[in-house]
């Protein structure tokens, strides 16, 4: 089987200077839903074609075992599959949209199936609104006969509620032959794809017919509007998936998967969170309101509080996270560790039981186990042209406004004093302190403003 997904529109409607295939569907390009969902099928090659905004295409899926047809001229749906042709082999080719991301893989199965022994399989579908489709004319025996374009329809024709939703698949030999029969007297002056249903009718060849199984699938984009309303759609997909899975969602309407999301059993999630790239949250596993994560794993019973972002990390279980954290790339946290209000972390591990609570800043560092880190502390890990790393052991106590100068080590046990700023190794146990005489000065005057 050969897949081959028409992608060279330029989207005028999308007003933008993107071309329409690359522009954002649940975080990924439209193109990429369609590839996805045709690679599922285990096609033996895979062509795109692309013309308006080719080269950014192309960069988009750069290392993506995809085979490109230029197509130059955009001369209608018939001559881009004439462009892709030549880049496929022999057996059933399945030609796609790359503005139909929603179409599902049974779906196609099912049409490729139809195809296999030597017919011409059209996905069609009934809506109560035809306008702008291909209408579906029918034989008095009920069979296919036509596609009409609606700008070449006769007002009977534009009556009929059957569509085509121009995904269709058909033998590699019969299609290279209709094509080659293929002529622009039309409305457009284009060759259209759709009138090789007349060629295979006339030639004998059986037309199967298969629909898909939601109508929302072979949706396709044209503008911003039809963008959002198909994001909408989308996402409402993923709340209902959530839900029969048992995640408890405060509002279905007001989350964003733009990636995977893997939830355990009695899981919660407040409104407005976005979850991108891949997600897993583990068992009991609660998220409040407005929060980011980001390819992060989340270990059973922690909570993410509200206002949180986490982004490539690993958090172990019954943590807490949050309210106004950021976790940043290369973070990973053990069990029971707390990391509270206005507290980021960077590329650093955080051992069980640790807590840095208020107002912290933990970057490139290794904290241990049992340790609490005080208000407004700081690793101060860049000097301006590389970063240095901070080693915190077991049960070190930090109090509040330290500031810990890379490379740095403290030593297991030990307190450091508020206030204190420490730039060489502190020992195992006891109290280190950067001390400061406290003077007093009676009758002195604030400055007073200029007048």
């Amino acid at each position: 089987m050969q897949v081959a997904i028409l992608a060279a529109g330029q989207g005028k409607r999308m007003r933008s200077d993107l071309p329409k295939v690359v522009q954002p569907l649940a975080g990924r390009p439209l193109l990429a839903h369609v590839v996805d969902t045709a690679r599922s099928l285990s096609p033996a090659k895979l062509c795109v074609v692309v013309g308006h905004g080719a080269d950014i295409v192309r960069e988009r899926f750069a290392g993506s075992a995809i085979e490109w047809a230029p197509q130059e001229r955009q001369l209608g749906t018939g001559h881009a599959v004439m462009q892709a042709l030549p880049h496929l082999g022999d057996g059933i080719v399945l030609v796609l949209y790359g503005d139909v991301p929603l179409i599902a893989a049974p779906t196609l199965a099912s049409l490729v199936e139809a195809a296999g022994n030597g017919a011409l399989a059209l996905l069609t579908q009934r809506l109560p609104d035809p306008k702008g489709y291909g209408r579906i004319v029918r034989g008095a025996d009920g069979k296919v006969a036509r596609i009409v374009e609606e700008k070449d329809a006769s007002e009977a024709e534009r009556k009929i509620a059957e569509v085509n939703t121009g995904i269709l698949a058909a033998p590699r030999a019969r299609l290279a032959g209709w094509l080659s029969r293929l002529t622009n007297d039309n409305a457009q002056r284009e060759y259209y794809l759709t009138d090789i249903v007349g060629l295979a009718v006339a030639d004998g060849v059986a037309i199967e017919v298969r629909h898909p199984a939601a109508a929302h699938e072979c949706l396709g984009v044209n503008s911003k509007s039809e963008l959002a309303a198909l994001e909408r759609l989308f996402q409402m997909n993923q709340s209902q998936r959530l839900l029969e899975a048992g995640v408890t969602l405060a509002d279905p309407a007001r989350i964003d998967v733009r990636g995977t999301l893997e939830c355990g059993r009695d899981v919660s999630i407040d409104v407005n969170c976005v979850f991108e790239g891949r997600v897993v949250l583990g068992d009991r596993v609660t998220v409040g309101a407005n929060c980011i994560l980001r390819d992060v794993t989340v270990g059973a019973g922690t909570q993410v509080k509200p206002f949180s972002l986490l982004e490539e990390a690993s958090i172990g279980a019954n943590a807490r996270i949050g309210p106004y954290a950021r976790i940043r790339p290369g973070t990973e946290l053990a069990d029971d560790v707390h990391i509270g209000n206005f507290v980021e972390v960077k590329a650093s591990t955080f051992g069980r039981g640790s807590k840095a609570n208020h107002l912290a800043y933990v970057g490139d560092s290794s904290v241990g186990s049992a340790v609490n880190i005080g208000a407004g502390t700081i690793t101060c890990n860049y000097d301006g042209a590389n970063k240095h790393r901070t080693v915190i052991e077991d049960d070190v106590h930090i109090g509040s406004d330290v500031q810990l100068v890379a490379p740095v080590t403290v030593g297991k046990g030990a307190t450091i004093g508020a206030g204190a700023t420490i730039v060489k190794d502190v020992p195992p146990g006891g109290l280190t302190l950067t001390e400061k005489k406290q003077v007093s000065k009676p009758g002195w005057e604030r400055p007073r403003k200029k007048k």
